[in-house]
């Protein structure tokens, strides 16, 4: 019986504390920003999201090593820039790790991708970013829960998605559904 008790409470409580604690969600204010781009260049978030809707997706970075999952979803999202140009949104990509590392890794990361115009890959140094929005996933081997926002030209979040596991994120078909309701 003991043991049962046990395996319950694992059940309804563990998955509550693993749960992120996003400080964004739909129908918020987006919080602002500078985003570092990883050629060094620094770009206001409202700068990106007052010309067009941005689509933002917060990557799990370097977690000390790639991450495939993160490597699939950018491969999706590159693949089908049309689907954002015809909306004409933006598409920021934020990719958070320590600093130490981050630029290098990053690197090693976007040299698989050839970014379409309209899509910014930057980094998020000692996750200071993903700290404000509540994403950071502080376990071994982690760095962010997996996010994706689209956010309107006034700033509002008009569709918000946290993953609390590697999977589970959004898709550009639910990218693109949120858009066309813009």
């Amino acid at each position: 019986m003991k043991t049962i008790i046990t395996i319950l409470l694992v059940l309804v409580f563990v998955p509550v504390f693993s749960q992120p604690y996003a400080k964004v969600k739909a129908g918020d204010k987006i919080i602002d920003f500078n985003a570092r781009l990883i050629d060094g260049s620094e770009v206001p978030l409202n700068k990106l999201y007052n010309e067009s809707p941005l689509v933002l997706i917060i990557l799990r970075g370097w977690p000390e090593y790639q991450c495939p999952v993160c490597t699939r979803q950018v491969g999706e999202f590159v693949a089908e820039a049309e689907q954002f140009k015809k909306y004409g949104a933006r598409v920021l990509m934020i990719y958070p790790g320590p600093s130490e590392v981050l630029q290098e890794k990053a690197e090693e990361f976007a040299e698989d991708f050839t970014f379409p115009e309209g899509f910014y890959f930057a980094l998020d140094p000692n996750y200071s970013m993903v700290n404000e929005y509540g994403l950071r996933w502080d376990a071994p081997k982690e760095t962010a829960y997996p996010s994706t926002f689209v956010i309107d030209k006034a700033g509002k979040v008009r569709f918000a998605k946290v993953s609390s596991s590697h999977g589970g994120r959004a898709d550009v078909e639910e990218v693109v559904a949120a858009l066309k309701d813009l």
